[in-house]
């Protein structure tokens, strides 16, 4: 599976029998098979479309992600056929409810994301020895984290590993609450960036993370990196019969897919690394960024490479964050069938 970005002015794509056929200034330049899209990146307005292309991008199961053509905002998601087990968001609904069970998860969250932390961290003293004592104090800070969790939950072992994190919430009893947490999270992610900053070139200007806009390329990496994992988990709750809406570690706002928030926090620090090593090998460099009025740009070639780079890496991430999704919606379904009036013979509702 691969991601098409259409980015590019004057382009135009047309639905051709199981591909899509790319046309420039009326020319046909070549043609994408369905079959090996896993998602369809549309970057700002230059590229024409109809109906008709996104009906078959939905009905093939192909994401489709549309972007502002500044600030590489996301702007819509269109997603394929949904899963219809009502009993799946009926027992997820009750379960944003109960306070003891998302607290159980938001510690299963929180601790998943800090060893992913620690993680980053090893690898960057790892590969930068010279950078040892700011990279040490942030793994102190993250050790400490740890620490508070496990003295909380009155159990010092090991925490769980990351895959474990969205599974059914483990009974374990658990003091801290979740503001607690949230602070416990925030102190160890102002340390993770920390480390971050001492193992990136002081020419990029990261001093931290900043956002809306992005203020400099690390940032900018970072935020689209963290958008494409949102994505991607929007897309694991939707095929698994999930609202991304009703989270338990991010409670429901109006506009924000709170579970899918949920699920990519492990996956952040990963994706911290994964940034680093694309600015590190100079895979994305100097000249394919811009600034504007504060904001920093990535531009057009900077872009292509981005996307190459994720389709390949992305695919372990998009592999747990499925699974992660179908573990909840199959343990949520148990509970919610209680709720559901099966009736085969209802030809009026299959219709």
């Amino acid at each position: 599976m691969s991601t098409l970005l259409l980015d590019r002015a004057g382009l135009e794509v047309r639905s051709d029998g199981n591909a899509l056929a790319l046309y420039e200034a009326g020319e046909r330049r070549g043609s994408v098979p369905l079959a090996l899209l896993e998602r369809c990146i549309i970057q700002g307005a230059q590229t024409r479309l109809d109906s008709g292309v996104l009906l078959k991008l939905a009905e093939a199961g192909v994401t489709t992600v549309l972007f502002s053509p500044r600030a590489g905002r996301r702007v819509a998601t269109v997603l394929g056929p949904a899963h219809n087990d009502a009993a799946v968001r009926l027992a997820q609904a009750h379960r944003v409810g109960d306070a003891g069970w998302c607290l159980q998860w938001s510690r299963q969250i929180v601790r998943a994301k800090l060893l992913r932390q620690r993680r980053a961290l090893r690898t960057w003293l790892a590969a930068r020895p010279d950078a040892r004592k700011p990279l040490t104090d942030a793994l102190a800070s993250v050790d400490a984290a740890l620490g508070r969790l496990a003295d909380a939950a009155g159990d010092a072992d090991e925490a769980p590993a990351p895959a474990d994190a969205g599974a059914a919430p483990l009974d374990i009893p658990a003091p801290l609450d979740i503001p607690a947490l949230r602070g416990l999270e925030g102190a160890a992610a102002r340390a993770h960036f920390a480390g971050l900053a001492a193992v990136l070139p002081p020419a990029l200007g990261f001093a931290g993370r900043n956002r809306r806009p992005p203020r400099d390329p690390a940032n900018v990496c970072l935020s689209l990196a963290y958008t494409l994992l949102h994505v991607e988990a929007v897309q694991a709750c939707h095929i698994a019969g999930l609202d991304p809406l009703l989270g338990f570690y991010h409670r429901p706002a109006f506009g924000r897919e709170s579970l899918a928030s949920d699920l990519i926090e492990p996956l952040r620090a990963a994706a911290d690394v994964w940034a680093w090593q694309l600015l590190r090998e100079r895979r994305l460099r100097e000249e394919h960024f811009s600034n504007d009025r504060g904001a920093c740009l990535l531009g057009k070639a900077g872009r292509a490479s981005f996307y190459a780079a994720w389709a390949g890496e992305s695919r372990p991430w998009r592999r747990w964050l499925r699974q992660r999704a179908v573990t909840l919606a199959r343990h949520l379904r148990g509970e919610g069938l209680a709720w559901v009036d099966a009736d085969p013979d209802d030809e009026e509702a299959l219709a």
